[in-house]
């Protein structure tokens, strides 16, 4: 019987090859190696399925539409095996070929259900100024903060992956399903360690960086659904002075 991997490291991908290629390459490098990689691809037409095929394991892949990259998601944590569960977009890497080997350096009681760390932005010089704060360094903050904003990245989460079995991510928001789940989560006082380090090296243009009004629609509707339509007038607030700002 194969021994199951201790993470599993799943990548929603769709026509980004060469981003994608410096993803694998970053996990390849790791002085870590008790992992897999679940590449799920929503029917690219780039060349990327090609690229996938010549894979091996624990490489694996699968190449067909979705809804979405948050229906890809949930399809790559039921194929994943691992203990632990990581989310990296074509445009991330790891942060250094140390990453997994510090995280993973001693065991986890098994009440931790979420290990938390920083995110580092890759930033260029047409960045807005609040994604080059700190010089694009995000740490974790597990704390009542998450109900003003997503204070994690779910590229800088790991997740046990039994709690992701029972709490996938709700395809009813397209941008903000992570932030969702991280609310739903806290509500639940699930127990978390937060790390000092660094984990992914994040790329700026995803489509939660696009300030529009259905972005802001989706933060409203999440927050009202885990907490109550009374307090909907206060987030609409929250939510239209956060779009005023970086829309001006």
């Amino acid at each position: 019987m194969l021994k199951e991997p201790l993470i599993s490291i799943i990548i929603p991908s769709l026509n980004q090859l060469n981003n994608l290629k410096k993803t694998i390459l970053s996990i390849r490098d790791q002085n870590f190696k008790d992992y897999e990689v679940i590449i799920m691809d929503g029917g690219s037409t780039d060349g990327t399925v090609e690229f996938l095929k010549d894979l091996k394991g624990p490489f694996y892949r699968e190449s067909k539409p979705d809804r979405g990259i948050y229906d890809s998601m949930n399809k790559g944590i039921l194929k994943a095996k691992g203990k632990w569960i990581l989310f990296l977009g074509s445009d991330d890497s790891l942060y250094d070929k140390n990453v997994l080997k510090d995280v993973f350096q001693d065991d986890f009681p098994d009440k931790i259900m979420l290990i938390l760390g920083s995110i580092q932005y890759n930033l260029d010089e047409k960045d807005p100024v609040w994604i080059q704060k700190d010089k694009g360094l995000v740490k974790p903050e597990w704390s009542k903060k998450l109900w003003i904003r997503n204070t994690l990245h779910h590229q800088g989460i790991i997740y046990r992956r039994e709690l992701l079995i029972k709490n996938m991510f709700p395809l009813r928001y397209k941008r903000l399903s992570d932030y969702a789940l991280n609310l739903k989560l806290y509500k639940q006082g699930i127990d978390v360690k937060i790390l000092d380090r660094i984990i992914t090296l994040c790329g700026t243009k995803g489509v939660s960086k696009i300030y529009d009004k259905n972005l802001y629609r989706e933060e409203v509707d999440l927050k009202v659904t885990e907490s109550n339509t009374f307090l909907k007038p206060v987030f609409k607030m929250m939510c239209s002075l956060k779009y005023t700002f970086k829309n001006t």
